[in-house]
């Protein structure tokens, strides 16, 4: 393995090697020195975690389907055009520069209009697309640009953007960022910043690692003066300091960068109307409401349709390892609990069980401790048959796939 590694020291280089021999079990090819490394200075060298965030960052990538989710996944159109933020241009060292018009986005109409799991596989799409860039580019030019630069533009940023179920989104997406790809950020520039500011950040921080923080530079009313310090010109939007237009000469470059807009209602997906066949619930504030599957047939799937009224929910799927109850921890988590805005968008999904035994729908509410959560679910088993058995059926193209989701694979 190869690749520009930076200034270490004798002991960071015998930390890398040990570490590599550690992981080798899942590093692909394409793992250079600098990727490995990325989970070393994440973790400030320290071997046993930087294992513990690598293997787990293996079972998120098969999990949320991130090698194939380039071919696989197609963006729902809404979140294509208006869903804020876009690369455009690179910096003086060649490393791509990301806008995100934090101001300009309907923060509810989106969330009204997908699942949050399409932002979030969105957004992974966006970040294995750039790291395919990053390997392409080295391949073609021999020159390492493995970091981006971000530019925050809070133009127009208020407090309806301070709405809880959108924050809540935002710090899972940097959640999914510092975990899972650690050390691509070079360095973010925060722009046209408004008073309130402070507390946005103040909600923000805690999810950002130390290293993150000390890349953030607040910039005042010279922020052209200093972009274009870090941004040639000629790769600068003119609407930030630069000369960069698009062919029509717009110079926010909007066919690169969306500044989003809000979001029409037609986009926003119908509540369920009828109710009949579903179980309706209430969950105490500080529990959660558990239902038991048998799973007799292997490559049976479980198929889910829910909706909480007034407030998200958290919900996961689980398989017991021994007889009785167990606790979530004390279980195969075979999809981690995620907590979901079903009350702005009915959640809808499946699994394959790819083993019979003990399967455990979980509804969840012990981070909750202010109020209890009303839940209207269906939720059934579908046997596979004969065929099925032999050969699992993959969806045609063009068919109605969601029983083969993400959870499936």
């Amino acid at each position: 393995m190869s690749g520009n590694v930076g200034d270490l020291s004798q002991k960071q280089k015998d930390i890398l090697e040990k570490f590599k021999n550690k992981v080798k079990d899942i590093l692909k090819p394409e793992h250079d020195d600098y990727y490995i490394l990325r989970w070393l200075r994440a973790r400030n060298f320290d071997l046993k975690k930087s294992e513990t965030m690598l293997r787990n960052d293996y079972s998120w990538r098969k999990h949320i389907g991130a090698d194939t989710i380039r071919e696989d996944y197609k963006v729902p159109e809404v979140l294509q055009k208006y869903y804020i933020g876009g690369f455009c241009g690179h910096d003086n060292e060649g490393c791509p520069v990301w806008y995100e018009p934090f101001g300009y986005i309907d923060l509810k109409g989106v969330l009204q209009s997908v699942k949050k799991m399409d932002i979030i596989k969105m957004k992974v799409l966006q970040m294995e697309k750039i790291y395919h860039l990053f390997r392409t580019a080295e391949e073609k030019k021999g020159h390492k640009a493995a970091q981006i630069i971000i530019v925050f533009d809070l133009d127009k940023f208020s407090m309806k953007h301070l709405w809880k179920p959108g924050v809540d989104v935002m710090c899972e997406l940097i959640t999914m960022f510092e975990d899972h790809y650690p050390e691509t950020l070079k360095s973010s520039f925060v722009i046209n910043a408004p008073r309130i500011f402070p507390i946005a950040y103040n909600l923000f921080r805690p999810f950002l690692s130390e290293e993150t923080v000390k890349k953030v530079q607040i910039l005042g009313s010279n922020y052209k003066e200093v972009l274009t310090s870090h941004i040639p010109p000629q790769e600068l939007p003119t609407y930030y300091g630069g000369t960069k237009t698009d062919p029509d000469g717009n110079p926010k470059c909007m066919i690169q960068i969306c500044f989003g807009g809000e979001v029409p209602e037609s986009y926003y997906i119908q509540q369920i109307a009828n109710l009949a066949g579903f179980t309706e619930s209430t969950i105490g504030r500080g529990s959660s409401l558990q239902v038991d599957y048998e799973i007799k047939v292997k490559n049976s799937a479980i198929r889910w349709q829910f909706k909480t009224d007034g407030f998200d929910i958290g919900f996961g799927v689980y398989r017991r390892t021994k007889d009785g109850r167990q606790k979530a921890g004390e279980m195969e988590a075979v999809m981690a609990t995620m907590r979901v805005n079903s009350h702005l968008v009915p959640e809808d999904g499946s699994l394959t069980c790819k083993e019979t035994g003990t399967y455990v729908v979980r509804f969840d509410n012990t981070y909750s401790w202010a109020r209890g959560k009303k839940i209207f679910y269906q939720i059934e088993v579908l046997e596979p048959d004969v065929t099925d058995l032999q050969m699992p059926r993959s969806p045609s193209p063009g068919s109605d796939n969601s029983f083969y989701d993400t959870y499936s694979s």
